[in-house]
This record gives structure tokens, sequence and C-alpha cells, in this order.
């Protein structure tokens, strides 16, 4: 299989470069602000989807306390189990 995407850039996620592109077009009054608002609105558009396909993002937040809480009990059952294996000394190391 494939391997999975890499992240996108951190650099990716900021919207501040176009805003302040925004603003240096505006005190120029220039023609480009309409293209720099259509990138910025196309960047919004792009983040919607990213979000919309993470994992996990159609659980509520109940859903993931109930989780949590179901992933911890198996954590501390089966550190009791590996303490009472270590307790029952079945595995000796031999001693040379």
């Amino acid at each position: 299989p494939p391997p999975p995407p890499l992240p996108p850039a951190q650099e990716e996620f900021s919207f501040l470069p176009l805003v302040h592109d925004i603003i240096k077009c505006m005190d120029k009054d220039s023609q480009d602000v309409h293209q720099v608002l259509n990138e910025l609105k196309n960047k919004f558009q792009e983040m919607r989807k990213l979000i919309s396909s993470m994992p996990g993002i159609g659980v509520s937040p109940e859903q993931q306390q109930q989780q949590l809480q179901n992933l911890r009990e198996q954590v501390r059952t089966k550190n009791e189990l590996l303490q009472k294996y270590k307790s029952l000394c079945m595995f000796e190391i031999p001693k040379e």
C-alpha cells in the first residue's frame, strides 16, 4: 500500500502572509487585491476540506472521553496482569 500522505508544512496553515499582502495591495490601491482575496478564499476552502477529512473529526467529545476511559482501563488491566506474571517467578533468568 502507498505510504500515508505527509502532513502539510506549517506555512500552509498560516493566513497572515495573505492578509499582509491584501493590506499592502489596499495601501497601494493595487488591482491585485482581488487576486489575493481569491487566494485567501481558496486557502480557507482548502483548510475546510483538510479539517473535514481528519480522522476522528466526527467523534463527539463524549465519545472521545469514553474511548479514552476504555483505553485507560485496558492499560490498567494489562499492568495488573504484567505485575501478576512477574510475581509468579515463572521466568527465572539463569545465573551464569
